[in-house]
């Protein structure tokens, strides 16, 4: 609920939704670091792996918000768009997985860090938004950044790298609907929505493939007890991820906070350093200053744009 004060200073709201966006980067690479370690150690397919991280997203939001509202929790204005937004997380999980079990971590992730870009083109014709040179200049150094940490060469993009890529094209598009849609809807029901809308697609894409014998598509089950608890807990920061996403993305323009979206990259480095024994050198660490002042840079025009449109508000009002 936004108070008097936030109306007249849509800024704060933008700082609220740049935290929270921040907030859900640091979670994803552990979501990241689970599915990879379940792929590569424990035999589980890059399929499974979503289809489970999907299917708990439901099972925990259901009973969460049945204490919270009762049955009027559970209503969507729009419930077609909310499953299809869940189709689009459900795709973009199989192809970002099934990268993580070829690519190390914080290249998989730096490949896919061109999704914010492609969030703020996809806004202008969608929820037609405007954004000055300034903003897109920005977003493009901190591309640049994202690609001085990953160093680009042919091992990286060559056809593995088509996999992050389209994940990041569908997380965009996922990420733009999610704004659109979170319009007056509570946003666990979107939860709830998108985890079923994905969950049903990704099963229905595994047993289409089961004629096909794909690996990352395969059905297994692990036996080791280690295995199982790492399950459950993809699913439970899974769901925290992808509400704290949303809820951002309700707060702030998108435009604004696509830039922070790049923080994903230093979580992402301290994860494969503490799960996988990776650790940058010097060059990645310039190239993470780089995505990082590209992020304050965008920040402080957004701050001077709502400046300027508060100012406008009390003049019109007077």
């Amino acid at each position: 609920m936004k108070s008097p004060a936030d109306s007249a200073n849509p800024s704060a709201e933008t700082l609220r939704g740049i935290a929270i966006l921040v907030a859900a980067t640091a979670v994803f690479p552990l979501l990241d670091a689970g599915g990879k370690i379940l792929i590569n150690s424990y035999g589980v397919s890059a399929g499974e792996v979503a289809l489970l991280r999907l299917l708990q997203q439901s099972l925990w939001m259901i009973p969460f918000m049945a204490m919270r509202g009762g049955a009027g929790m559970f209503r969507v204005s729009q419930p077609g768009l909310n499953l299809f937004r869940g189709a689009l997380l459900g795709g973009a999980g199989i192809l970002f997985f099934a990268a993580l079990g070829f690519m190390p971590l914080a290249d998989a992730v730096a490949v896919f860090m061109i999704a914010p870009m492609l969030q703020v083109l996809l806004a202008v014709p969608i929820l037609r938004e405007t954004i000055g040179w300034r903003r897109v200049l920005a977003i493009m150094i901190g591309f640049c950044g994202a690609l001085i940490i990953i160093r680009p060469s042919y091992a990286v993009f060559g056809p593995l790298s088509l996999l992050p890529l389209a994940t990041a094209f569908l997380v965009s598009l996922y990420i733009i609907l999610s704004r659109f849609a979170s319009r007056g809807d509570e946003p666990l029901a979107m939860m709830l929505y998108a985890g079923i809308g994905g969950s049903v697609t990704v099963a229905a894409i595994m047993i289409a493939a089961l004629p096909l014998d794909v690996e990352i598509l395969a059905w297994s089950w692990p036996e080791e007890t280690a295995a199982l608890w790492l399950i459950l807990g993809i699913g439970a920061v899974g769901t925290i991820a992808h509400l704290l996403i949303v809820e951002a993305y309700s707060r702030a323009p998108a435009a604004a906070l696509a830039p922070f979206s790049y923080a994903e990259l230093v979580f992402a480095i301290f994860a494969g350093y503490v799960f996988f024994g990776d650790w940058p050198d010097g060059l990645k660490w310039i190239g993470m200053a780089v995505v990082v002042g590209a992020g304050l840079v965008v920040y402080l025009l957004e701050r001077r744009s709502a400046k300027r449109f508060a100012r406008m508000v009390v003049a019109r009002t007077q």
